[in-house]
Formats: C-alpha cells, sequence, structure tokens
C-alpha cells in the first residue's frame, strides 16, 4: 500500500439546497427509436418509454433527456423537425407525451428534451412557404437562401460543405420553373438552416419554448448549439479533412461559435426564468477547448454545455488529469457545473471506442471495413473503469442508453439496413452513427430481446446481444448494469456531485488519483498492475488482486 499525496485541490461550485438539480444530476439519455417498441413496428415511442421507467428509477438516474420525438419526415431520425410543437405519430401523441412526462416526474425523474433551432425538415410549412415564395421575399428570410455565384448563378454561395458530406447548398428550381437561388443545409439537403439574424425566426423559437415549457418539461438540450450564427458574408472555409466533422477540433470556422449564438441564448436563460422548476438548457457545442464550451455556460446563458473534450479524451492517465482539471478550472470560472459524458447517439460506444488502435473521426463510425477494430473484452474492461472514474467527478454526469448494459458499437451492421445520411452522402466511405443506435436489449429470451413484441427491429441486433439483456444482468451482482447501479447510488449518498476534487501523486504515470468528499479513486490506464492505498474497497470497476489494482481497472476506496 502506498500513502497518497494531496496535490492540489479543486471546489466544484456551491449547491443552492432543494435547487439547481442540474449541477449534480446523473442524466440518462433516451434514443426513442431505440429504447422501447410497445406498439410492435419495430420502432420505439413513448408508451414504451413510459413502461419501462421503473428501471430508470432502480437504476437511480435524476432526470431523462429524450432525443426528438416532435413531427418529422425521419430523414435524420427526427432531427429534421416539420413541427416543433407536435409528437411524430411514430412516437405517439402529446397525450403520451403528458402521461410520460407525469409518470416521470411521479417517480422524481426529471425530463428534458431535445430542441433543434438550427434546422428545420423541408417538410416544415415555413420552408414550404418559402419554395413557393419569390427570392428576396420574408418568407425565404427565415432561411439562408443566397444567389449563386458565375455567370448565371450556376455555382453555390461558398465552398461550404455538409457535415454529412457532400456540398451544403442546394439550388432551388422556381416557380416559373428556372434553376433559382440556392439555400444553406450544414447537414441533410432535407434540413435547411434558419435565419438567426431574422427576428421572426427568433420569436418562433419563444413560442416553441413555452409550448414545452407550459407542459412541463425541465429543460431542453439544444442541438448544434454553437451552430445558429453563421459569420458576417458567408466566407469559403476549407476543414482540417483529420477534424472531427462539428467543429470541435478548429477554432474560427464561419458557421461554428460566432457571438452571435450568446445573444440568442441570454434571450432563452431570461424566458426560461420566468418558469418555476429551475428550468435547464443545456448546449450540444462542439468547441476547441473547454474554455471554448464555458463561454456558453456563463451565468446569464446556458446552464450546462456537454464536455465533448472529455468524450474525446483516450484512455490515457495524463490526457484525462489535464481534461479533467481543466474542465473544473473553466466552468468554475463562469460559475458552471463541469459535466462528464462517454457516450451519446453520434458517437461511437465508449464500451468500443476506447479500444480502437486507428483514427476515428468524430460522425465516421467503424463497420466492417474499419481498420485498428476493438477488442470486445479488453473496450468492456476500459468502458467499466471509464465510468466508475467519471461518476467520481464533481459536478454532472450523462449516460447514454444502453451503456449501463455494456454494449459495444455494432460493427457489422449490412449495407442495406444501414439508415444514417452520413452512409449514403458519403456513398459508404463513412458508416456514420447507426452503430451506437441499434435498439436496446431488455430481455434474453424474448423477440428483438424485450425490445419489441413482434421482433422487429428498425436497426438489425446483433445475436451477442443476448447476453447483455438487462434482465441477465438484473441478478447478477459482477454485471455491468450493477455496477452503474451501485455507483450512481454511492455518487448520490456520498455526495459527489457536489464535492471537491483533491488531486493525489506517488502512483505513476499510468493512474489518474484523486479525492472526492470521503473517498479515494485510483484508475489504473496501464499496462500493470498499481499499488492501491489503505482503505475499504466500495466500489470497483474490476476484480482486485490484493494491494494491487489491475490494469484497466478503476476503484473507489472509503476514507471514513
Amino acid at each position: 500500500m502506498t500513502s497518497p499525496q494531496i496535490a492540489e485541490r479543486t471546489d466544484a461550485q456551491t449547491v443552492t439546497a432543494g435547487r439547481e438539480w442540474w449541477r449534480t444530476a446523473v442524466i440518462y439519455q433516451i434514443y426513442p427509436r431505440s429504447f422501447s417498441d410497445s406498439s410492435g413496428d419495430g420502432i420505439g415511442d413513448l408508451p414504451g418509454i413510459t413502461s419501462r421507467l421503473d428501471d430508470l428509477r432502480d437504476l437511480g438516474v435524476d432526470a431523462i433527456w429524450l432525443s426528438p420525438f416532435q413531427r418529422s419526415p425521419q430523414k435524420d431520425a427526427g432531427y429534421d423537425v416539420s413541427d416543433y410543437c407536435d409528437v411524430d405519430p411514430l412516437f405517439g401523441t402529446l397525450a403520451d407525451f403528458d402521461v410520460m412526462l407525469a409518470e416521470a416526474h411521479a417517480r422524481g425523474i426529471r425530463l428534458i428534451v431535445d430542441l433543434v433551432p438550427n434546422h428545420s425538415s423541408d417538410q416544415h410549412e415555413w420552408f414550404q412557404q418559402a419554395l413557393a415564395a419569390a427570392p428576396g421575399s420574408p418568407e425565404r428570410a427565415r432561411y439562408m437562401f443566397r444567389d449563386g455565384k458565375g455567370v448565371e448563378g450556376e455555382l453555390p454561395p461558398n465552398n461550404w460543405e455538409s457535415i454529412f458530406g457532400g456540398p451544403a447548398w442546394t439550388r432551388v428550381v422556381e416557380a416559373d420553373g428556372t434553376a433559382g437561388q440556392w439555400y444553406l443545409h450544414l447537414f441533410d439537403s432535407s434540413q435547411p438552416d434558419f435565419d438567426w439574424s431574422n427576428e421572426e425566426v427568433r420569436e418562433e423559437f419563444r413560442r416553441i419554448l413555452r409550448f414545452w415549457l407550459d407542459r412541463g418539461v425541465d429543460g431542453f438540450r439544444v442541438d448544434v448549439a454553437h451552430g445558429l450564427v453563421k459569420a458576417e458574408g458567408l466566407p469559403d472555409y476549407t476543414p482540417d479533412p483529420e477534424a472531427g466533422s462539428m467543429g470541435g477540433e478548429e477554432a474560427n470556422v464561419p458557421y461554428w461559435g460566432q457571438d452571435g449564438v450568446h445573444e440568442v441564448y441570454r434571450d432563452w436563460h431570461l424566458l426560461m426564468e420566468e418558469y418555476d422548476g429551475d428550468r435547464a438548457l443545456c448546449a450540444e457545442a462542439w468547441l476547441p477547448t473547454p474554455e471554448k464550451t464555458a463561454l456558453w455556460v456563463r451565468p446569464d446563458e446556458m446552464h450546462q454545455a456537454f464536455n465533448f473534450s472529455y468524450l474525446e479524451t483516450a484512455w490515457d492517465a495524463a490526457a484525462l488529469r489535464s481534461v479533467i482539471a481543466g474542465s473544473i478550472a473553466a466552468y468554475s470560472a463562469v460559475g458552471a457545473p463541469s459535466t462528464w459524458v462517454l457516450s451519446n447517439h453520434d458517437v461511437v460506444r465508449h464500451a468500443s471506442r476506447l479500444a480502437l488502435t486507428a483514427e476515428n473521426p468524430q460522425g465516421h463510425g467503424i463497420g466492417p471495413d474499419s481498420p485498428g477494430k476493438p477488442i470486445p473484452e479488453v473496450g468492456l474492461r476500459r468502458a467499466r473503469a471509464a465510468t466508475t472514474l467519471m461518476l467520481a467527478l464533481p459536478g454532472s454526469a450523462y449516460l447514454y442508453q444502453g451503456e449501463e448494459l455494456g454494449l459495444p458499437e455494432v460493427i457489422d451492421i449490412p449495407g442495406d439496413a444501414r439508415q444514417d445520411p452520413t452512409w449514403f452522402r458519403t456513398h459508404g466511405e463513412r458508416y456514420g452513427r447507426d452503430g451506437c443506435r441499434v435498439p436496446i436489449p431488455w430481455s434474453t429470451d424474448a423477440p428483438a430481446y424485450g425490445f419489441s413484441p413482434t421482433g422487429q427491429s428498425w436497426l438489425p441486433q446483433p445475436a451477442e446481444w443476448s447476453v447483455l439483456a438487462r434482465d441477465a444482468q438484473a441478478t447478477d451482482p459482477e454485471s455491468t448494469l450493477s455496477l452503474y447501479r451501485a455507483l450512481i447510488a454511492e455518487r448520490r449518498a456520498r455526495g459527489l456531485g457536489a464535492g471537491s476534487l483533491e488531486w493525489l501523486e506517488g502512483f505513476g504515470t499510468d493512474v489518474v488519483a484523486f479525492r472526492n468528499e470521503n473517498i479515494t479513486v485510483i484508475g489504473n490506464t496501464g499496462a500493470t498492475a498499481a499499488p492501491l492505498p489503505d482503505g475499504i474497497v466500495i466500489a470497483s470497476s474490476g476484480p482486485i488482486d490484493g494491494g494491487m489494482l489491475p490494469p484497466d481497472t478503476t476503484v473507489w476506496l472509503a476514507n471514513d
């Protein structure tokens, strides 16, 4: 055993008793189409979510983040919204939503809903009106319509590329049948970007926010929160081909992180304060550093921002210590909590990602021909260790559905079964995000592993998931599900979300070691066992060998 030395202390923000729940919450992301299907059509729905709320209560989460369920043609799995104030029939009705919300609240679980303000569907009433209207009309002013370059406007207004691959501009045919203006779509051509310099757009989203707040939601996760405002003049820009597609690796991108977005969120912050119950805004903002991201959570703007710098950090002690310290310092400097996340619906699941041995830019996904595919046993061991480390950190933590089961990325999805726009727009050069969106398993022996009563599943489920089903793990004390339950319960009981972090030294370069409240946390990212200090083991991501911590293992030790 070794005697740890305290290197430095970083205090988390003070939590007001009974309020500001989002500062310390464990929030569980539900991707509705892949969570639970009650109707049997192979697509998850709101009644299916309601039927599983007891499982989430037993897991111990504080809140749910619900990915898009609003009316949509589903060209991008709901991130192409045609009506922001209605439920897509695929998922149910507004009445189903109200029941789900009431049942969640009855179990002490809050609900954050996804909001997509950067773009709408091309089937949205406004965009259809814009297509029918003339250039320069108020209808077109709601979106980013521009004249083309070239002698007859045959060239796009600039060289921007879509996040999903291919050009970010599409030319329309005018009412008289002639080739006309171009419209901007940072994502698919079916997702035209709004023009946020237009006050009509801003007022419409105030209406949308009020619609859901009046129904009782506890907040919003804001999609592409760094992308609403574009640089004046829309200058040409060629991204680094090795950088992340959402801008997390580059600064000064003319369609990411423009100063004007902050005015929008200050306005929304004031609107949210009109409502009781401590409603929260969380930014999906892919930015180069925690310092940049912290600008989105200044006291008069958003309440949380996803910590993508942490998500993208390798399983490496020095890198982890650097991003944790930097994040706490950056967010604390503006009075905001740090948030921690390892997986979501847009990235390779961390039970696979942490064991990749080749570069995999965000959004590319992995498939049968990807280099450096993970070894499942290594990926799961590292995922359990990484989560055990994350849930000990002060601040708020996000979980993605299925990670509590140790689900890996699904690699062998046939090409004709894939549905991500990235797959189609890159002609199969990028696999996209389908591998992390496969419907999750509930019951080992049931059709579709309990996801759907008919055995239908909108993406194929792998046979090896039968042993990962929730019912197979629920009574196994060594399962990943049991680990998550224990970690969340101890985190709450010991107040770790509101705690403070003290770095510990003396364990070697491959070890992350710190104290939070009355526990010591030791994470071994190296290839050899590391010595453990004295203490009672209260949680461990894997077996402990006497007084030594095996590789790819994290342990919590009680100091009292």
